[in-house]
């Protein structure tokens, strides 16, 4: 990303300044699309686990239910009176007062697919511009922040915090360009509104260094000349063709000083140690080789913590729509997939960790009502276990947990059926929920009043149905 040899004595606005003198006058508010008036000061970090967690295991373990259906991880006490989590996940459990847990969410028929069950939950079972929620963000509140300069719509996958990883290749649905496929879809918008992809950059965000001694910092004219240098050696790279417009706007923020948002190594140690979750997944047992390899577990990493910390940077500086995605949540016990014991002892220490950091790192900062965290999937588990412990696919009932963003947290929304099946009080869908992200994104009254936006993307904000329980 974009360093400096040394430090300087400037500021990031005098940074800013130069940098904009170095790309021909052009300012940050000449890249934003507009401030947007009815934009609230809040941001969404939505903590995507691919593959479909079983939501008896995590946050409705059926503790009195018969042996096949009840969670095999045991269960643990909430800080809420008579509310059980799966038995992995005591670090959340202890801090469930900060949550809302919907046990009647329903992705429905698309969740029998990863993939119909991606575009389901991301695009809130389908919108008029075939667009992710983060998409429809960013065409509303602008593709930049107009005052940091950081993009409004971002991803952190693993490589993102690491750029360098070799992970091997699982199935179709879960490969890196899979992902990026559906989690990084503007649809109809335009590619100015894909999601920022650090990881994406490769070679690109390897190439945004420049090298300024602080004593000739204030030769403005070489400063310049470096800037022209990199610049053009920039546009030699064969990626930035196919680049959208919002990833080119931001390669040519990060080359004015901002990129510090996204490197780690400016973080309190203090703090880095907090998020840790490195020795959390059992990587030597996972990885080819080991006792508990499975195809589909090459995508799992113990980087989830980074990636979460990264969020919070992120929302810090500006970004309003942070997607993490944290693989791989599949438990068939076929062969290319764990049984359900197996794949929640690897993953779900990591996820109890990552999280409760993150809660008490926004809670301290001051942030818990400024962050909106949702936990979901594109589709449970099935109830009852299969042979040898696995479990299919199921779109009658998935996990959901939404932390922060100024809603009403401590409750447990909605209900599911004796098995943990399918809802039992009236179910939720991807449409409520991305009303409620929404929502809590935009004022709705002041969306109303404005004229910039097309129709369909005001009426997605202001009529859209959100889960009540939770304004």
């Amino acid at each position: 990303m974009f360093s400096m040899s040394e430090s300087t004595p400037y500021g990031r606005r005098d940074f800013l300044k130069i940098g904009s003198l170095a790309l021909g006058g052009l300012g940050l508010s000449d890249l934003a699309t507009g401030a947007a008036t009815s934009l609230r000061k809040k941001s969404v970090v939505l903590l995507f686990l691919q593959g479909g967690p079983p939501q008896i295991e995590t946050f409705d373990p059926k503790p009195d239910g018969q042996s096949e259906i009840r969670s095999v991880t045991g269960k643990v006490k909430t800080s809420l009176p008579g509310v059980y989590f799966g038995g992995g996940l005591p670090k959340m459990a202890s801090l469930a007062h900060k949550m809302a847990v919907v046990r009647s969410f329903r992705i429905g028929a698309a969740g029998g697919s990863h993939e119909n069950g991606y575009t389901a939950l991301l695009n809130g079972l389908k919108n008029p511009f075939d667009a992710t929620m983060g998409s429809l963000y960013s065409r509303a509140a602008g593709s930049l922040n107009p005052d940091t300069g950081i993009p409004t719509n971002s991803i952190i996958l693993p490589e993102t915090i690491d750029p360098g990883i070799k992970l091997g290749t699982p199935s179709g649905a879960f490969t890196y360009n899979q992902t990026r496929r559906y989690f990084c879809t503007p649809g109809k918008l335009g590619s100015e509104y894909q999601p920022f992809d650090p990881a994406g950059g490769g070679q690109l965000m390897e190439n945004l260094k420049l090298s300024v001694p602080r004593k000739r910092f204030d030769d403005r004219r070489e400063l310049l000349s470096k800037i022209s240098r990199l610049r053009r050696e920039f546009e030699k790279l064969p990626g930035l063709k196919g680049a959208s417009a919002a990833q080119q706007q931001a390669y040519d923020v990060l080359f004015r000083g901002i990129s510090e948002a996204f490197d780690l190594s400016k973080e309190d140690p203090k703090v880095l140690d907090q998020y840790d979750t490195s020795k959390l997944v059992p990587m030597k047992k996972i990885r080819r080789g080991g006792p508990w390899y499975r195809n589909n577990f090459n995508r799992t990493t113990n980087l989830l913590g980074k990636q979460m910390l990264l969020a919070r940077r992120l929302c810090e500086a500006g970004c309003g729509f942070v997607t993490v995605v944290d693989s791989c949540w599949d438990f068939h016990n076929d062969g290319n997939n764990p049984p359900v014991k197996m794949g929640m002892d690897a993953l779900s220490p990591q996820l109890d960790h990552a999280v409760a950091a993150f809660l008490e790192d926004v809670e301290s900062r001051g942030l818990s009502d400024e962050i909106l965290l949702v936990i979901t999937s594109e589709m449970g588990r099935t109830p009852k276990k299969q042979k040898g412990g696995g479990s299919g696919h199921w779109g009658n009932l998935a996990p959901l947990v939404l932390a922060g963003g100024g809603l009403q947290m401590g409750q447990v929304i909605g209900r599911s059926d004796r098995i943990g099946g399918n809802p039992s009080s009236t179910p939720y869908t991807p449409r409520h929920l991305m009303a409620t992200i929404l929502q809590t994104l935009f004022d709705v009254g002041e969306t109303r009043l404005r004229t910039d936006l097309p129709a369909e993307l005001s009426q997605l904000i202001t009529d859209g149905n959100p889960i009540r329980e939770l304004f």
